[in-house]
């Protein structure tokens, strides 16, 4: 019986120890239970979540879709109305193209143009200063030719492209005369040998009197005739002593009406030979 008894005590030991660990798995699996079931419910909590943000962007994608579809309709009218814009942007690019090139032609037509007119000016320069050159050679040569009379009533000017040669009335007439005395004539001869081959020269004869009346009653009427008839005779001078082209030469009466110094009578009693520079080719050049 004792033998049996310890055989029953063993086997309730080994039953006791086969109890503990069915209690230990079970609790264990008691445990994974409660796991499972936090976890189900964290997932059940995400996936209702989920499915309601599913819903939420499925109405929103139909939405979208819907609008897409409205918009597509729309923009087939506002595609052509969009093409018929930019067709009309397109004609009125080309037409403001043409005028760009338009403008650009004649901005080269103007830079032609004045191109052209800076070469003639250039040239206008050139000739200007060439006259300039040659009347400032010819005043060198008057002086050098009337060295003699310079100072004694007689002066030589270059002013304005012109040369002026004035000359006393004392120089050339008696009191009262328009007939050229001796000294005078000599004095015209030089400076008419001086210029005769100037073929591009111009001479003007200026008479000028003073403010006295003409005394007498002869053919001499006033100053005006005195200073016609004055400066008549040295042209006629001039032609006599040299080869000058009397189309080159006038003579002109100015009077009592230009005097240099209207304190000075004797001033005033003059001629004047005035020398300029034939212009024609100039004029021609700025014609053209």
């Amino acid at each position: 019986m004792q033998a049996e008894v310890d055989g029953a005590n063993v086997r309730a030991r080994d039953a006791q120890s086969a109890l503990d660990e069915i209690k230990a798995r079970d609790a264990e699996n008691t445990k994974r239970v409660q796991e499972l079931m936090r976890d189900t419910t964290v997932l059940g909590g995400s996936l209702r979540q989920m499915t309601t943000q599913y819903d939420k962007i499925n109405n929103l994608n139909n939405e979208l879709l819907d609008k897409y579809n409205k918009l597509l309709a729309g923009d087939r009218s506002e595609n052509r109305k969009l093409l018929t814009d930019l067709e009309a942007l397109r004609l009125d690019l080309m037409n403001k193209e043409d005028s760009v090139n338009a403008l650009a032609k004649r901005i080269d037509e103007k830079q032609a143009t004045l191109a052209e007119r800076e070469a003639k000016l250039a040239e206008l320069q050139n000739e200007l200063a060439a006259k300039d050159a040659a009347m400032r050679s010819l005043k060198d040569r008057l002086s050098s030719a009337l060295i003699g009379f310079e100072g004694k009533g007689l002066t030589v000017e270059q002013r304005n492209g012109r040369i002026y040669v004035s000359m006393d009335n004392k120089l050339l007439f008696p009191s009262g005369s328009y007939a050229v005395d001796a000294k005078g004539k000599e004095l015209i001869g030089k400076l008419a040998k001086a210029i005769e081959n100037e073929k591009d020269l111009n001479v003007l004869v200026e008479g000028h009197t003073d403010t006295d009346k003409v005394q007498g009653g002869g053919a001499l009427k006033d100053n005006w005739d005195l200073s016609v008839m004055r400066a008549t005779s040295v042209v006629r001078l001039i032609q006599e002593t040299s080869r000058m082209d009397p189309l080159r030469i006038t003579a002109a009466g100015r009077g009592e009406y230009v005097p240099v110094d209207p304190n000075d009578k004797a001033k005033n009693r003059r001629i004047e030979i005035i020398l300029a520079p034939d212009l024609k080719e100039l004029y021609n050049l700025v014609k053209e």
